[in-house]
């Protein structure tokens, strides 16, 4: 689905690129090195992927910016903003040294520079060594850009919200006693695509013991009355804003045990995600689902973080985790997900993806929070 839609207007990544370098200046280092991943398709849109030669934007603090491509890749960034952006490109081919070229673009001079987390070790090293200096990484300099999403990305997320929760409304049909975990996992893949994702980015069906492992993706297993069944869910929307649900569905009714504990669940979750607001941090809100679960002797069974940051990445900040002190501010979009989870027996999870307002929370996912019943 990489198309038109592949990326947003070229104004865009022109303020974000403004954006970046004014950071850069702030926090007194030259440049940053941006090669393949997130953080690259964040400033210019481009999809170029990381291989043994260097592809690169050269972010200075001040200054034309400078893509550092090899020629034989220069295609892959006509999809890219690139060309619209005033970017400067500076191709090689095989037997020069492109990292040279990267000490160019930042004045020649032993640097101090940021470079991308997800830069690969073969290009780091040899990079340092013609800077002259270690370089550190550039997660702290556009933290604060990639956490605060603007109107673009946030209509991308609604969109992508709306998406998957159209894929949750068709998971109880494919819940059918006999049918394997892989079997459902089929279905949804083929629903995420059909309801407007680009592509899976990962599916979890946990049945029965299965939904006890927070990370379980699908088995051989096959469905079963009574089982509890975690379905967690997501993929990218175009341009590659990711979705990310998670509802739990009983193949029957519920005993009583698991009807009580599910309800402290519901009030976890709910509880988190009215406590989200500018000015809260994220370790308050992972507090308000575990203090919840805590009261109901359910403390122990929650065994992971509350939520993590969405956008370009399926994980990214603002991580919702005890010791994260980082206050929110309107426009941060990250998910609510508290879990219960009893080893060998079943497990639960209810998640919504949610959007910091000016003045509260909105919710990207609107499905019902109830233990979905499927009749068996």
């Amino acid at each position: 689905m990489v198309g038109v839609t592949s990326r947003f207007d070229s104004s865009v990544y022109a303020h974000r690129l403004a954006a970046a370098a004014a950071a850069t200046a702030e926090a007194g280092l030259a440049g940053m090195v941006i090669t393949p991943g997130y953080d690259l398709r964040y400033l210019i849109g481009s999809r170029a992927q990381t291989f043994e030669r260097l592809t690169a934007l050269v972010l200075p603090a001040s200054g034309r910016p400078t893509m550092v491509v090899p020629r034989l890749e220069l295609a892959a960034l006509r999809e890219s903003a690139v060309a619209d952006l005033g970017v400067a490109v500076r191709d090689w081919v095989d037997g020069e040294d492109p990292y040279s070229l990267v000490g160019e673009a930042l004045g020649g001079a032993p640097a101090a520079v940021a470079v991308t987390d997800s830069m690969a070790a073969l290009h780091l090293l040899p990079l340092a060594a013609v800077l002259g200096a270690t370089p550190v990484l550039a997660t702290a300099v556009l933290r604060d850009l990639r956490m605060i999403k603007d109107a673009a990305e946030v209509d991308a997320l609604r969109k992508a919200g709306a998406a998957i929760d159209r894929v949750h409304a068709r998971v109880p049909e494919f819940l059918v006693p006999g049918r394997t975990e892989a079997d459902v996992a089929a279905d949804i893949a083929e629903a995420i695509v059909s309801e407007g994702h680009s592509e899976v980015a990962f599916i979890i069906v946990g049945s029965g013991p299965n939904g006890a492992d927070p990370h379980h993706e699908c088995s051989d297993r096959e469905l079963a009355r009574g089982d509890i069944v975690v379905v967690d869910i997501g993929g990218p929307f175009e341009p590659g804003y990711h979705s990310d649900s998670t509802r739990t569905y009983s193949l029957g009714e519920p005993n009583a045990e698991v009807a009580q504990r599910y309800s402290a669940l519901q009030h976890a979750q709910r509880a988190a995600v009215a406590s989200v607001r500018p000015g809260m941090t994220a370790e308050q809100v992972d507090a308000a689902a575990r203090d919840v679960l805590a009261a109901a002797g359910l403390a122990e069974y929650f065994v992971h973080r509350t939520g993590h940051g969405i956008g370009l990445s399926v994980h990214e900040e603002p991580y919702i985790v005890a010791g994260n002190d980082v206050v929110l501010s309107a426009g941060m979009a990250f998910s609510v997900e508290p879990g219960i989870y009893f080893p060998g027996q079943w497990g639960a999870r209810i998640e919504d993806i949610v959007l910091v307002t000016a003045d509260g929370v909105e919710s990207l996912n609107n499905r019902p929070h109830d233990l979905v019943v499927v009749p068996v």
